[in-house]
């Protein structure tokens, strides 16, 4: 799982097209980026419970308080494309370490037919918190 959490920080500092994002909401940090499941590793994508496929995308959101892992944090959405149609995200909570060190993410994956702009509203809850995020993502299917 040590390997998932280096792949996707990686993938967040190395991709323009996979840019890690951050939202603040007061002292709560999301940090979210989108990118192709083919840039997963097979085993990475098999641990993780993800399909590798050139037309599936997946967005990945870590929600972090003064630098650690919020585990308690909920994440729910949907990705809607410029037609309007929408599909909700079912995102899987990953969790790898312990305390200090442990790295929470919420993964979710969704379909990608041709080149396009998406628009993902998420919501994240903690407690009885929600925040609400809403940002485009140009996505590409792998060729």
């Amino acid at each position: 799982m040590r390997r998932l959490a280096l792949l996707l920080l990686t993938l967040s500092l190395a991709l323009p097209a996979a840019a890690e994002r951050l939202q603040r909401f007061g002292d709560l940090e999301v940090h979210y980026n989108v990118f192709n499941s083919s840039f997963l590793q097979p085993d990475i994508a098999a641990a993780s419970g993800l399909t590798r496929s050139k037309t599936q995308g997946v967005v990945n959101v870590a929600v972090m308080r003064a630098g650690k892992a919020v585990s308690a944090a909920v994440v729910s959405g949907s990705v809607k494309n410029l037609l309007g149609q929408s599909k909700t995200l079912n995102f899987q909570r990953v969790s790898e370490g312990e305390g200090d060190t442990q790295a929470v993410y919420h993964l979710a994956q969704f379909s990608m037919n041709d080149r396009e702009v998406l628009t993902f509203d998420l919501k994240v809850q903690e407690g009885s918190a929600t925040h609400s995020l809403t940002f485009n993502q140009e996505v590409f299917p792998d060729e």
